[in-house]
């Protein structure tokens, strides 16, 4: 017997460190921990001991013998990432206990805006080092970030590495301020005030455009909107999405797409059992969508989605995946990666999934996930709403870049959604990088700015999955440390109790950790009373 890691995988590496044999790859500290879809245990080294198991945030490891049928392919997958990536006992490395800050320095006190993942693995490596105190800032009313608002309902699974967070958060040395924006309820000097360092950790809120005609048509949205109304985030849970037609199409064909894939066509019975929002759960009942349409204008070997969440939608119930085989025809420059014996497991699996769906027999009365490849938007079309999309086909340059070769066609759609990559926002009294949409940092220190800090997506560009931003975090972190240390940053001129009566003089609506456990053990038990995880509430105490 031998443990394998599955779908699930967030890239946490926490199971790493646990691992007795050091089996556990890639490592965050390994070139190819950067790219990697997910992590794999060697099969041959494996000790059978399951140490990984409980370390695992999003309970992605099982023993091979207890896999579910769904998952039974990574197995395969693991014992050819290792012979693609043959473990070395060379490249073993103790284990080092976490710094102790010293006692005579006193207690470290860091302001971390944003209360995403980035944000939590912050505090949490921070926690790690002894007398620290935590204040964490969150403009919404509720903690997690994307876990909340961002993670898919039918994924509970990496949802619940908010439970790891909160359990770690338990103590008061970290206190929430929720409902607080930082440069309107209080300012960034005077979180330096009150702190040595201010970390920012606030993520890419925007999206990027398509830049095509009709792009602003009633029916045309970004995947930002979407998810964020069928997750309840307060800013959307108001927004309208016609799903009277009976087809979507999705710009774009990463992950955020498949699973706006899956929330329209799963049956509303399935979603019912979800912590999906009221609202959507009720439009999703009423939709009329039969088909959506899963565009990308590169090849498939090219394509963003990973190959775990493509295997998955293949056992979606009542859904047939739709592939035309001339879709799967690769050109050159693509066949001759593929047919280099150094290709990746993953990319050869993920062709040859896509082969199998070409090759299936779809099921009438069945709803349709269609993927379309080497095919780019040009412009949306309609009387006073999207009707139509013009699409263009295109071919790869040497540079594996789409290049459009004129050969248009139309297609049907009445809802268009946009899925082609997050984008961070400017922060008010910080740098910003316009052209990368991050603040411009070295190691996690903002440019020019002692003192001020930032890590996840605002800090190297929306990319990686949720447990990427855990190394990203430690990078930030031991550069914050180094700072303290060395007596660069400037103590706090107030204390915790100053800075509380600051805010609540500010802001009277302000959700402490106490309060948020109360929305928190009251959505869970509405959820409960209907056997659902939670039911959200946008009503605020």
């Amino acid at each position: 017997m031998t443990f394998v890691i599955t779908q699930r995988c967030c890239n946490d590496a926490s199971c790493v460190s646990e691992c007795p044999v050091d089996c556990i790859r890639p490592r965050p500290d390994d070139p190819e921990y950067r790219t990697t879809e997910m992590l794999y245990i060697d099969p041959d080294t494996c000790i059978d001991c399951g140490a990984c198991v409980p370390a695992c945030p999003v309970d992605a490891i099982f023993a091979d013998d207890e896999l579910p049928a769904s998952m039974g392919r990574f197995t395969d997958l693991g014992r050819a990432y290792f012979e693609r990536h043959p473990l070395s006992v060379d490249l073993v490395a103790p284990q080092s206990a976490p710094l102790r800050l010293p006692n005579e320095l006193g207690t470290l006190r860091v302001a971390i805006v944003g209360t995403g993942p980035a944000a939590c693995y912050a505090a949490e490596q921070l926690l790690r080092h002894g007398d620290v105190e935590i204040e964490m800032f969150d403009r919404l009313p509720t903690p997690w970030g994307l876990i909340r608002s961002g993670v898919a309902p039918d994924h509970p699974e990496t949802k619940g590495i908010a439970d790891i967070f909160a359990s770690a958060f338990k103590s008061d040395a970290v206190r929430f301020y929720l409902n607080v924006e930082v440069g309107e309820h209080i300012s960034q000097e005077e979180l330096r005030q009150h702190h040595h360092a201010v970390l920012y950790a606030v993520g890419a809120s925007s999206d990027r455009r398509l830049g095509i005609p009709g792009e602003e048509l009633p029916g045309s949205h970004s995947a930002t909107e979407f998810v964020a109304w069928y997750n309840g985030h307060p800013d959307h849970a108001d927004r309208g999405f016609d799903l009277s037609g009976e087809r979507a199409l999705i710009v774009g064909n990463g992950n955020v797409a498949l699973d706006i894939a899956r929330i329209l066509t799963l049956d509303p019975a399935e979603l019912a059992k979800t912590d999906i929002a009221d609202h959507a759960l009720k439009a999703l009942r009423d939709s009329n969508i039969r088909e959506v349409v899963v565009l990308g204008r590169r090849g498939p070997l090219q394509a963003a989605y990973s190959v775990a969440e493509f295997l998955a939608l293949g056992y979606l119930p009542g859904v047939d995946i739709v592939i035309d085989e001339a879709e799967l025809a690769l050109d050159p420059i693509s066949k001759a990666r593929l047919d280099d014996c150094d290709a990746e497991p993953a990319l050869e699996l993920k062709l040859q999934l896509a082969d199998e769906y070409s090759r299936r027999p779809v099921a009438k009365g069945n709803k349709r996930i269609v993927f379309r490849y080497l095919t780019s938007p040009t412009e949306l079309r309609g009387s006073g709403c999207v009707e139509s999309v013009r699409l263009v086909r295109n071919v790869l340059d040497g540079d594996m870049c789409a290049v459009a070769t004129g050969e248009t066609e139309s297609i049907g759609a009445s809802l268009v959604l946009r899925s082609v990559g997050y984008r961070g926002e400017p922060v008010a009294d910080l740098p910003f990088d316009v052209d990368r949409g991050v603040i411009p940092n070295d190691r996690g220190r903002v440019d020019r700015m002692v003192g001020v800090y930032t890590t996840g997506w605002i800090k190297r560009g929306a990319r990686g999955v949720i447990g990427t931003n855990r190394s990203d975090a430690q990078e930030t972190v031991s550069a914050l440390l180094e700072d303290f240390l060395a007596g660069r940053l400037a103590p706090p001129e107030s204390d915790r109790a100053a800075l509380f009566t600051l805010l609540t003089e500010r802001r009277p609506e302000l959700i402490d950790k106490a309060r948020w456990h109360d929305i928190d053990d009251a959505e869970k038990a509405a959820g409960m009373a209907v056997g659902r995880p939670r039911i959200k509430t946008h009503r605020y105490p």
